[in-house]
């Protein structure tokens, strides 16, 4: 169903172009009637009234019916079929994978999350099919109406070719192809904070801001960016690895193999060091305990105490909010954005993030720049990454990215 316009939209028909700015302004716009989508896409009410037809014979669209107004004739509402087809997002964590499904209007389904160890072990791959493939079978979605499944991965991915170059990395296949040929259905990847990013922008406050930065801060620290409306890629797909601007002096060796990284001090890889050598040093907190026992301390275990009011694990992540807001001043001289939302694992710290991150901005960034930019935390929190790879599998099927 879904290649009824779209192979003809991209060979340039102007009957399936039109076709393709009605569905974007749908999900941009909601639903509406026949006399405000022609005001809307700037075409006449017969034409638009045609092009409906046809979308609501191909199944894309449907007419809600009458609604009510303040007097006068009561419009019919045409908006997207949310029984068209599923989309289904996959978000790879450290240590876990989450799940989504969205209907073709982008209304979420169900979502969950599974225990799950990526690694580049074959075997790996499978076991991700397997999981993504229990999700749809629990949901009872039909096959033929899984119309795509967005995988994110964090690290270098080619959104385009649908390389990763951080797992599975195959140089006769692209990722994406391993992926279809278990799933049996259209597979996108993408880059996990690029996702994330998208995710915020169509879900969350910032759906009507032409440029939102993202920050993406987790074990590691990412960087996305919607300018002009759109998320900016770069040349191959590899920008935003903002956790690698060589900012610090600090010559602790990055996971990337650089020395000074801004991830070596403003990420939640970095606040779990630093609060393990602060331990060792003999610094006292309501994991020392555990510590001393020799038992696993992890970033959520840190973040649980904080929020219990630790002092050293407020005194850490204070020093990591101001590294991570000084360098959030630089892009806010940079790219003078309207909104900049912080999200990823370490927000759920809230105010113990934010207002170091503040203070940073104010010392560091250009007061006449940085007036004009809101600091937000994430409306999605966690779940902006698997959101993201639900509507940006729509967004691609459907030819509108």
């Amino acid at each position: 169903m879904t290649n009824s316009f779209l192979k003809l939209a991209t060979e340039g028909n102007k009957a399936a172009i039109l076709k393709q700015q009605i569905i974007c302004q749908y999900i941009l716009g909601g639903d509406s009637s026949i006399t405000d989508l022609s005001k809307a896409v700037n075409l006449s009410v017969p034409t638009v009234t045609k092009l409906i037809g046809e979308l609501i014979d191909e199944g894309f669209v449907h007419n809600f019916g009458e609604q009510g107004t303040a007097g006068g004739r009561r419009p019919n509402i045409y908006g997207l079929n949310p029984y068209a087809g599923y989309f289904v997002g996959v978000d790879l964590r450290k240590d876990s994978v989450m799940m989504a499904a969205i209907n073709f209007k982008g209304q979420l389904i169900d979502e969950t999350t599974v225990d799950f160890l990526m690694d580049n072990d074959p075997r790996s791959l499978d076991r991700l099919c397997d999981v993504i493939q229990n999700f749809i079978r629990a949901r009872k979605i039909a096959r033929d109406k899984v119309l795509a499944v967005g995988v994110n991965i964090s690290g270098r991915v080619n959104s385009q070719t649908g390389y990763s170059y951080s797992y599975f990395f195959v140089e006769e296949q692209p990722l994406t192809m391993l992926l279809e040929e278990r799933l049996g259905t259209t597979v996108y990847i993408e880059n996990d904070t690029r996702a994330a990013t998208y995710g915020e922008y169509m879900y969350g406050d910032a759906h009507s801001e032409k440029t939102m930065l993202y920050i993406n801060a987790s074990w590691g620290l990412g960087l996305g960016m919607i300018i002009d409306g759109k998320i900016f890629y770069g040349k191959s797909g590899f920008s935003g690895e903002f956790g690698h601007f060589p900012l610090l002096d600090n010559e602790i060796i990055c996971r990337c193999g650089k020395r000074g990284c801004l991830e070596t001090g403003a990420s939640g890889s970095a606040m779990h060091r630093i609060f393990l050598e602060k331990l060792k040093e003999g610094r006292v907190s309501m994991l020392s305990e555990k510590y001393k026992k020799g038992e696993e301390i992890t970033l959520n275990d840190i973040l649980a105490a904080l929020l219990k009011e630790d002092v050293l694990a407020i005194e850490i992540l204070e020093s990591v909010g101001h590294t991570l807001g000084k360098a959030i001043a630089g892009l806010i001289n940079m790219f003078n954005p309207e909104v900049i939302v912080i999200g990823g694992t370490l927000s759920v710290a809230k105010e113990y993030l934010m207002l170091p991150v503040r203070n940073a901005i104010n010392k560091y960034s250009l007061m006449l720049v940085n007036k004009d930019t809101q600091i937000r935390l994430s409306t999605l929190g966690e779940r902006a990454g698997v959101m993201g790879a639900c509507i940006l599998a729509r967004s691609k099927s459907l030819g509108l990215f």
